[in-house]
């Protein structure tokens, strides 16, 4: 009978034989095995930071009012009103904060009389209490307030990015810019967060009245109203009153009204960035299957030049267990080393795509594991076939070959 070390020997003594041959090989699953880890990799990475920034953006008292997407609804003029947050806040003793929001996701903004190319940024038209309720902190100035908005003053508030973008050896307070070619006074700059994916991606935003944003947008449409419960036991009694509320207020309204929370947006997030690395993640796997049948073509290859060999150690008394296993372990020899080289050039994948991105990698042990000893299972599985023909060899035949 061979022992493991007669075995290892044998093995060794084989693929180095054929060098070359064994390198090709490996190269198809380390392919596969570095495109899984890195996928894996960076798409935990980038879900990481995603519910990272979301979680900054709210508190766990957090939860906002929209009309229901998942059935193809937008909001229109008629969905909400710049009254509702004042008086949902007044009939609902569990409603602490509340905003109402409209949006601008692509604006231009630029310097008075600059020559310098525009600048895009999302403008949110909105009311005093954003600032509570999506945790902002000014680093100069202040918020918007109540009379801005019922005089639809021309202030904004911009954030540091914009604020560096603008006024790189200036102080932005007092100063004029333009949006949408409409001359607004900065009264406030916000804090730079220690790290964003709004500036990762050079995503800059701004804040002014919702009276003035409306009149600058030309339109009625409040996209959203976001706020925060007086608890986390009054969150759910938040929402309904909410709900209610404006159902009451917008009779007329065809619109469905639904309430999240900030678990229930990050649980979505966490869903759907995980059904997408998991699908691509499975699309990289397909390479693994790729190099597992070149181990096969190999490993067949390898049984026909090796009939010879074959005949002499049956001659000799190799039994057909002793066969199989010289031949299943070249096979899993050359998936665990092209496993290992794909390990190594998946993690570094990872970290380098990470590091262009401004992520961290999140490279799980048991996701190393997995690919590792997934390519130890296609070894198996794509080299078991040659084995069984290499021993099946009767010995007659094989002595032909002689």
């Amino acid at each position: 009978m061979m022992n493991f070390a007669d075995l290892v020997q044998i093995v060794w003594e084989n693929l180095r034989a054929h060098r070359l041959r064994a390198v090709l090989t490996t190269i198809g699953i380390a392919i596969g095995i570095a495109g899984v880890i890195a996928v894996v990799a960076v798409g935990q990475g980038g879900q990481a930071v995603i519910i990272s920034e979301i979680e900054k953006m709210g508190s766990s008292l957090y939860f906002d009012i929209s009309p229901d997407y998942m059935r193809g609804e937008t909001a229109d003029s008629n969905t909400f009103s710049i009254e509702d947050p004042t008086i949902i806040k007044e009939l609902s003793p569990a409603v602490d904060k509340m905003a109402a929001i409209t949006l601008g996701p692509m604006v231009d903004v630029r310097l008075p009389s600059s020559d310098k190319k525009t600048i895009m940024a999302s403008l949110y038209g909105t009311n005093p209490d954003l600032i509570h309720i999506m945790n902002l902190s000014l680093e100069k100035g202040r918020f918007i307030t109540d009379l801005d908005v019922t005089s639809h003053s021309r202030v904004v508030v911009i954030d540091a990015g914009l604020a560096e973008d603008l006024f790189p050896k200036e102080d932005p307070l007092g100063k004029k810019i333009f949006v949408q070619d409409t001359p607004l006074t900065v009264v406030g700059v916000l804090e730079k967060a220690p790290s964003s994916m709004m500036d990762m991606f050079n995503v800059r935003s701004l804040y002014s009245p919702i009276t003035q944003a409306q009149d600058m947008l030309n339109t009625k449409v409040i996209n959203q109203l976001c706020g925060t419960a007086v608890s986390e036991e009054a969150l759910p009694q938040a929402i309904s009153d909410s709900i209610k509320i404006l159902e009451s207020r917008h009779s007329s309204v065809s619109n469905h009204y639904v309430g999240t929370t900030l678990e229930e947006q990050l649980e979505m997030v966490g869903k759907v960035t995980s059904i997408l690395t998991t699908v691509i993640g499975a699309v990289a796997g397909i390479a693994l299957l790729v190099g597992g049948v070149g181990v096969m073509n190999i490993m067949l290859v390898a049984v026909t030049e090796r009939t010879r060999e074959i005949g002499l150690l049956k001659a000799l008394g190799a039994r057909r267990r002793d066969i199989m296993q010289q031949f299943l372990g070249e096979a899993v020899a050359l998936c665990l080393l092209g496993g290992l080289i794909g390990m190594v050039v998946g993690i570094g994948g990872a970290f380098a795509i990470a590091l262009a991105a401004h992520w961290p990698p999140l490279i799980s042990v048991w996701t190393v594991l997995l690919a590792i000893g997934f390519s130890v299972i296609i070894g198996i599985f794509f080299g078991l076939y040659p084995a069984s023909r290499a021993a099946s060899l009767s010995p007659a035949e094989a002595l032909r070959h002689l």
